[in-house]
């Protein structure tokens, strides 16, 4: 039988097939909308040599659609993190311990709500908050507490927070001092990706043109003097959270990241000063080949983004880095061990997908924070996919499969197409500005909501394969008076500090916010002279005002 016509007929009998099951006759689809065929052929991945030299290359080359590194993880595993915090710096700390005693590679801090947008515990706006979703961070007390006893010069640490970003870092940089461990010993990352919560999360403080001269200030400052922290961690992973479908996610992101790019270039830095340190976060979903591809697609976009449409010549510059955390928002309360399940799935398409770091989600996390015992079986996942299944021997195992880059072309084609309405929009901000961003995530949420009322789209447990009776599972417990103690510590801190030197070191950067001066310097005084996160960051607003969104 002729090629062709053999071909026509394994497509026919995949059709066939579809039709004598009837109850799988839905148009499949990924979840951004994007039609699986039944056979993926040839025809639909990479047809000649002088294609595979432009869309995959070799790992750790240009386009790095295949990986980052040459010898990915042969030559060296991904970063296991736990993302941790709640309560107090104490009691986040004998976590941190925990983790690090049972194989964890790197810390990832969570922070409570009000340490996110600048208020100290004992503000009125902190009432009720307090340690509840992270850990409380009032001071460079607080921060000196959270770190006892780790060794930062030997353990990369990961920080969520980004509207007082600056505040947490210069924190971080004091405490080293404090251990003796100078800043260009330091190595992690702060997320510092205030565009992404316009559209996404809401922690924001100030409006977008002074918070994104405080991302360029870090960028300036710590490419001189904290050459190995990675200053911002562009965020996908909340778009993804707040409803988006993976395309969007991608393209949302990536056009946030060329924003801020264009902000530290306006500001007079070289394009190869600052964009190796610049890095990524993305949600690992549910639909298993759409991530692995959206990954890839990922890494394609952004080389060609920084070399042709920025001039970027430095490899680390055209290289896309990233750390997944798998899927908070697929996680269900119904049958919670079900998500045990859930998350080694999603951590596996990280690995494939070529992730740098990873973060594995509880099980019980769709009810309360993770307990140790939930948290051990989440980090034992990610070693148990490293060590045992055999997924990182080979480095990028599904490319060259049909239906992986046909997917990767579709998801690149698709993201392109959104970063261009962006483009044609005047850029990220004035996309957030407009709302464009906010609507179509709220659109996409809507229509998969929908799906799974209508069964459309199954979750298991949820609305198919329900118990009638479900046990309740042990939950973690935090202390109801953690706003009471904290409030105490700040009480004594102020009482022992030097509070004329504070006073000094305050009006000193509300001075430098008022003009053009990079504002770490004075940061990191107000930090070492013990002044409150609150206080710094009042200080500012009280320079740059507060956002208020519209309703868009």
């Amino acid at each position: 039988m002729p090629d062709h016509d053999r071909k026509q007929d394994g497509l026919n009998k995949a059709e066939r097939s579809t039709e004598r099951h009837p109850q799988r006759q839905a148009k499949f689809s990924t979840s951004s909308g994007l039609e699986v065929k039944p056979l993926y052929t040839p025809e639909d991945g990479i047809e000649s040599e002088a294609e595979y030299e432009q869309k995959l290359g070799y790992p750790g080359e240009y386009p790095y659609t295949r990986g980052v590194q040459p010898t990915m993880y042969r030559g060296r595993l991904w970063t296991m993190r736990q993302y941790a915090g709640f309560g107090s710096a104490e009691e986040t700390n004998e976590r941190f311990r925990f983790l690090l005693a049972q194989g964890q590679t790197g810390l990832s801090v969570a922070f409570d709500l009000p340490t996110q947008i600048g208020y100290d515990s004992d503000d009125l706006m902190a009432a009720g908050e307090v340690g509840k979703v992270g850990v409380a961070i009032d001071s460079l007390e607080d921060m000196e507490a959270l770190l006892a006893g780790i060794p930062l010069d030997r353990v990369s640490t990961s920080m969520t927070i980004n509207a007082s970003a600056i505040v947490l870092l210069a924190m971080y940089i004091v405490a080293a001092e404090k251990q003796g461990i100078s800043a260009n010993q330091l190595s992690g990352t702060i997320q510092n990706d205030i565009l992404k919560e316009y559209v996404a999360r809401g922690t924001y403080i100030y409006p977008p043109k002074p918070s994104m001269r405080l991302i360029t200030d870090i960028f300036a400052y710590c490419s001189k003097k904290v050459p190995n922290w990675n200053t911002i961690s562009i965020s996908g992973y909340h778009i993804r959270e707040a409803g988006s479908t993976a395309v969007q996610e991608i393209a949302f992101t990536l056009s946030n990241a060329i924003a801020y790019v264009t902000a530290a270039l306006e500001q007079g830095l070289a394009i190869d000063q600052f964009a190796p340190r610049l890095s990524f976060f993305f949600n690992a979903h549910n639909h298993f080949f759409e991530e692995i591809a959206k990954f890839r697609a990922a890494r394609r976009i952004w080389s060609h983004v920084m070399r042709e449409r920025f001039g970027a010549k430095d490899p680390k510059s055209l290289a896309l880095r990233f750390h997944t955390q798998t899927a908070g928002s697929t996680l269900t309360a119904q049958q919670p061990d079900n998500n045990i399940v859930r998350v080694a799935l999603q951590a596996l398409m990280a690995v494939l997908g070529g992730t740098q770091s990873l973060h594995t989600n509880g099980r019980d996390e769709a009810l309360a924070l993770p307990t140790e015992e939930s948290a051990r079986i989440a980090l034992r996942t990610q070693q148990i996919i490293a060590y045992e299944s055999g997924a990182a021997d080979a480095i990028d195992p599904l490319g060259g499969s049909y239906y992986i880059e046909a997917l990767t072309d579709e998801i690149e084609r698709a993201a392109r197409e959104y970063m261009d309405q962006i483009d044609q929009l005047g850029g990220a901000v004035e996309a957030i500005e407009q709302g464009f961003m906010q609507r179509e995530i709220h659109a996409a949420a809507y229509e998969e909501q929908r799906a799974i009322e209508a069964g459309r789209r199954i979750v298991v447990g949820v609305n198919k394969f329900q118990l009638e009776n479900e046990p309740t599972p042990h939950l973690m417990r935090l202390n109801p008076k953690l706003g009471e103690i904290q409030t105490v510590k700040l009480a004594r801190l102020r009482a022992a500090r030097d509070q004329s030197a504070v006073d000094a070191v305050l009006q000193q950067l509300e001075q430098a916010a008022q003009g053009t001066e990079n504002m770490m310097p004075y940061i990191l005084d107000a930090v070492r002279a013990y002044a409150t996160l609150g206080e710094i960051c009042n200080t500012l607003r009280g320079v740059f005002g507060e956002y208020r969104p519209s309703n868009f």
